[in-house]
């Protein structure tokens, strides 16, 4: 284990105490609120630690605290780790961009496209192309998810038993055959929805690599970076540091809910959103992609890889607002984000409902986790928590407001 700690005052890294105090008792009143059980928020820039904040509690009922070792659920955040994977591989060259899906996974040739009906009715016709592989990386291969109510692919994907997006029993592999056999919403490269286009990668890294993602990962990845804690399980000795998982009531407060397994191997391994880390591990791999794919003298990516992963690659250069009316779509701070390869990205701060720059990139998940990495600033911040909200909120949008008020120069 590996303990994120303090480096220096805020005022060394050109960081205001006093705004950071403001971020700290902003978000102490959730807690005293009840509206989260506790959290975690770190500030670094240039790679040292300004600003560490753990507040309230990872386990409400036992009056066990937030601490800095604590273990997160951080869901859909392990989808730019699944993306750094993969691009490992491109650089390897044993993975292309623009290679098509079915060349490693045969299930997903002859792709057909929605047109129009429902359930037994449903009409389909012939992609014009393949589903390649920087579609899954850019959500743009017309892939879905059940939970959303809003097209009829989504209740197809429903009526094949994906509610939780995994075939329950299955495996990556077997739940991924699934995805193969049920329409695309729309042609390949054309539209962007978020999916579990990121499960699918997840599975061709398997098979390109000839190792399970949690080995690939492991040796890869987290070994390397010193990422001590990150993975798809917790062990027995890491199992008192799992937060507990909350979600929203009605009235606006918490309760304990399901989490995501984490207690023994999963038979599904989803690089979607099944990793557990903590706030060091999370740290690290911020930095990785601050330094532009080196960190401490291990470099994993090329800068111009990361560069590229931290591009829109949007259709037209659009933000994600520009897609239709789903649920991943609407989000207030979608205006003015573009789309990386696994990351979003600031492309029009003018836009963006919290003060922002251009080129900002990170990824939240879905129990109110969240990092970024502001190349302007030179700053990586996280935030850490376990709440699944029932609406949207405005949490994520005052900690960047809370956080740029804290930068005192350029």
């Amino acid at each position: 284990m590996a303990l994120l700690t303090q480096e220096v005052d805020p005022g060394e890294a050109g960081l205001d105490g006093k705004a950071l105090d403001r971020l700290d008792q902003h978000f102490a009143h959730y807690v005293d609120e009840g509206r989260l059980p506790g959290y975690l928020v770190s500030v670094a820039r240039g790679g040292r630690v300004a600003h560490l904040t753990t507040h309230g509690h990872r386990d409400l009922a036992a009056g066990l605290p937030v601490e800095a070792d604590t273990l997160w659920r951080i869901y859909s955040m392990t989808k730019p780790v699944t993306s750094v994977a993969a691009l490992l591989l491109v650089e390897e060259g044993k993975l292309s961009l623009d290679d098509p899906l079915e060349r490693h996974l045969p299930a997903f040739a002859e792709p057909r496209v929605y047109v129009g009906g429902s359930g037994a009715d449903t009409v389909t016709r012939p992609a014009d192309g393949p589903i390649r592989i920087r579609h899954l990386m850019t959500h743009t291969a017309g892939l879905t998810f059940a939970f959303y109510h809003t097209h009829p692919v989504d209740a197809l994907y429903r009526d094949a038993n994906l509610d939780s997006a995994v075939l329950p029993g299955s495996d990556l592999a077997g739940t991924v055959d699934v995805y193969a056999r049920l329409p695309l919403q729309f042609e390949p490269g054309t539209q962007w929805n978020y999916s579990v286009a990121t499960n699918v990668l997840g599975r061709v890294i398997e098979v390109v690599s000839g190792r399970p993602l949690d080995e690939f990962f492991a040796e890869r990845i987290f070994g390397p970076l010193g990422m001590t804690d990150a993975g798809f399980c917790v062990s027995d000795q890491q199992a008192g540091r799992l937060s507990e998982l909350y979600g929203e009531t009605e009235d606006g407060g918490i309760e304990p809910i399901p989490g995501l397994p984490l207690h023994g191997r999963p038979r599904f391994l989803s690089g979607s959103g099944g990793m557990a880390a903590s706030a060091h591990d999370m740290h690290r791999f911020m930095e990785l992609l601050r330094r532009r794919g080196e960190l401490d003298g291990t470099r994993l990516l090329s800068p111009e890889t990361v560069d590229l992963m931290t591009s829109n690659h949007l259709p037209g250069g659009a933000d994600l607002r520009a897609f239709g009316s789903r649920p991943a779509h609407d989000e207030p701070g979608n205006d003015g984000m573009g789309f990386g390869l696994g990351v979003s990205v600031v492309i029009d701060p003018t836009r963006t409902k919290a003060p922002t720059v251009l080129g900002a990139y990170g990824w939240s998940g879905v129990a109110t986790t969240t990092f970024w990495v502001d190349p302007r600033h030179d700053l990586t911040v996280q935030f850490m928590t376990q709440v699944r909200p029932r609406t949207s909120h405005t949490m994520f949008q005052d900690l960047k407001r809370l956080v740029n008020e804290a930068v005192k120069d350029d």
